[in-house]
């Protein structure tokens, strides 16, 4: 009889712990409230700036100038790209070029960019790093290691030629929206 009541007891005793637990997780389940903020002109005008503003700021776009010419540029998404467009920044970077091999315009960066070579055969309108720290802009092709970094795609064969084969000239690279 004994072993009989200390069972139901153990039986209440779990199912009322049962019950209790069944109670509190229902209550805590339960959303709260909160209390709606008071609407103003200052917050009404906030909100609408809000909304006008992008989520995300502009990411800004390196682009390219030879001498007095923009020139559009098919950028490659690589660590070297994002290097030079950090060192052009706003203010820009203005890179003196040397004709060299009748084929290709080469000047220095100041400063090692990083690099990953691999043997290319280059043609008009590419530009990539040479040896980690020279800009080189190609108005006819050649075959070397070289880490791309983008191709001038808004001008011909010729029309590079033009603008690189009667001298040095300067390149500026700058970053805008």
């Amino acid at each position: 009889m004994m072993y009989c009541r200390n069972k139901k007891k153990a039986i209440l005793t779990i199912l009322s712990l049962l019950l209790f637990l069944g109670f509190t997780a229902c209550r805590s389940a339960e959303p709260v409230k909160e209390e709606e903020p008071v609407a103003t002109a200052d917050t009404a005008e906030k909100e609408e700036e809000n909304k006008s503003e992008p989520k995300e700021a502009k990411e800004m776009q390196l682009n390219m100038r030879i001498a007095d010419t923009e020139v559009e540029v098919a950028w490659e998404e690589n660590e070297t790209v994002a290097a030079l467009k950090e060192l052009a920044g706003e203010a820009g970077l203005t890179v003196e070029l040397s004709m060299y091999g009748g084929f290709e315009q080469v000047g220095s960066l100041g400063q090692k960019l990083p690099r990953n070579d691999q043997q290319t055969t280059t043609a008009s309108g590419d530009i990539v790093l040479y040896s980690g720290d020279q800009i080189v802009v190609f108005y006819g092709p050649n075959a070397w290691a070289y880490t791309r970094i983008g191709h001038i795609s808004n001008k011909t064969p010729a029309e590079m030629t033009e603008l690189l084969s009667k001298g040095d000239v300067s390149v500026t690279f700058y970053c805008a929206e």
